[in-house]
């Protein structure tokens, strides 16, 4: 049956190859090209002729008629050939997926496998190291006239409703890899369209709880990271075999038609912040210092207060003790409390005193200019005592 098989197929090559010595037109309908050299051989036949004949009959030789031994020959070089097809080799970034009739079988590592060959089973290599990147809001091309990418928006995703009811004009990208390359083959259809579909869902949910502000300011990594967190969620629960490592805002504007607008109100609202950080500021410098000065001033007035207390109070005693002792010795009290009346009062005053002997030729002087001088400085010092 294979040698019937193999005259058939050369049959119909020789046929298709040569064309008519009547008309010499090809199978195409066509006169071909008449070449220096003519490719005939006289008799009417062309050397491609003869090479299928000459094919021919070797195959009639090495496989003739009524012979098995040829035939199981061929059939068993041909199952080996089969048979070695089933190795195959698992790249250090890929997992290796088989499935024996479209049903999944196993997953395998890096390195070299085997499996049943085609068709009984069939392998998978998805790339599950690779980072993937998908875009929402922007399109990203690669100019063959430049090397910088060119960026091409797209409105009807990239404008978002915020939380306050303005619109955000928004471009982020989603970054993943495959974690699991059984689920990512054969629970979704289409992982791209699905994760795009999921990330602007989520984008446009987490926006329309969030005012303009934080979007546009320093909000950006907070959406960021929730918008991930979701996404994942979401993920698992359809078991994708996807892992989100990144979302990344790259555009928050408000639409271009106001942004100029919005600028003059940020603006507006950066200097009212720049004012009320200032007045914080002074208030925060003059509080404690007036704490401080109120403190000392009660600190000075209860020692003040401990002071004239403890005065009164050992004068009192003072008092107490002279008044107990003239109760005792009039005339002895009397006597002494005189004398250091005496005492207290000349202590604080200049004095001369002159003999009457030696002093009978003494000029009496009242230094007048002096004693102005000492009032003048005592009227000085007694208001500072006062306040004292």
């Amino acid at each position: 049956m294979l040698k019937t098989f193999l005259i058939y197929k050369l049959t119909i090559i020789k046929k298709t190859m040569s064309w008519s010595s009547n008309d010499n037109n090809s199978p195409w309908g066509k006169k071909p090209r008449e070449n220096k050299k003519s490719s005939s051989n006289g008799s009417g036949e062309t050397y491609g002729d003869d090479y299928l004949k000459s094919f021919q009959d070797k195959l009639k030789n090495m496989f003739p008629k009524n012979n098995p031994t040829s035939l199981g020959l061929v059939v068993v070089i041909l199952l080996f050939i089969w048979t070695l097809s089933g190795f195959y080799r698992v790249g250090t970034d890929e997992q290796g997926v088989v499935t024996r009739f479209g049903e999944y079988v196993r997953t395998t590592e890096p390195g070299l496998h085997y499996h049943l060959p085609f068709p009984i089973e069939s392998v998978f290599k998805p790339k599950v190291t690779k980072v993937n990147r998908i875009e929402v809001g922007f399109r990203t091309s690669q100019s063959q006239f430049s090397q910088t990418p060119q960026t091409r928006q797209t409105p009807e995703e990239a404008l978002m409703l915020t939380g306050d009811e303005n619109i955000v004009d928004l471009n982020f990208t989603i970054f993943w890899i495959i974690n699991d390359a059984k689920d990512f083959l054969f629970n979704v259809r289409n992982p791209e369209i699905t994760i795009k579909s999921i990330g602007e869902s989520v984008m446009r949910e987490k926006i329309g709880q969030t005012p303009i502000d934080p979007i546009l300011s320093e909000g950006k990594s907070i959406v960021e990271e929730d918008v991930k967190n979701s996404v994942q969620a979401v993920l698992d629960y359809y078991q994708s075999g996807v892992l989100v490592t990144q979302v990344q805002l790259q555009k928050a504007d408000p639409p271009e038609l106001v942004i100029e607008s919005f600028r003059d109100v940020q603006r507006a609202k950066t200097d009212e912040q720049r004012l009320r950080n200032e007045a914080e500021a002074y208030r925060n410098d003059i509080i404690p210092k007036a704490r401080g000065e109120a403190e000392r001033t009660i600190q000075e007035a209860e020692a003040y207060k401990k002071e004239v207390v403890a005065k009164a109070e050992g004068e009192a005693q003072r008092f107490i003790s002279v008044y107990n002792s003239y109760k005792t010795s009039k005339d002895v009290t009397r006597e002494r409390i005189y004398l250091e009346t005496l005492e207290k009062t000349l202590g604080k005053i200049d004095k001369v005193i002159v003999d009457n002997k030696a002093g009978s030729g003494v000029v009496p002087y009242l230094p007048l200019p002096e004693l102005k001088k000492k009032i003048n400085n005592n009227s000085n010092t007694n208001p500072n005592n006062e306040q004292n």
